[in-house]
């Protein structure tokens, strides 16, 4: 992995760690609690599936571009 994709998994690892101990010392009832942390993390996931998509995206571009300057070279 490179320092950078390492750092922002720290992040997102500290924070998931952090919202999920504020709400387990929340005055909120269990239930309460079970239904914002699902909310919560099924908004985690779409945005995850987002960006993603997003980025697989590009990955199809660039594979492109370089099947292209591959074809260009042997040509």
């Amino acid at each position: 992995m490179k320092k950078e994709t390492k750092i922002i998994v720290g992040v997102l690892a500290g924070a998931a760690l952090g919202a999920t101990i504020a709400l387990a010392l929340s005055s909120d009832s269990g239930n309460d609690l079970k239904g914002k942390v699902s909310d919560w993390l099924a908004d985690i996931l779409d945005t995850s599936k987002g960006k993603l998509a997003g980025l697989a995206d590009k990955a199809s571009g660039v594979a492109d571009k370089v099947k292209d300057k591959i074809a260009e070279i042997n040509a």
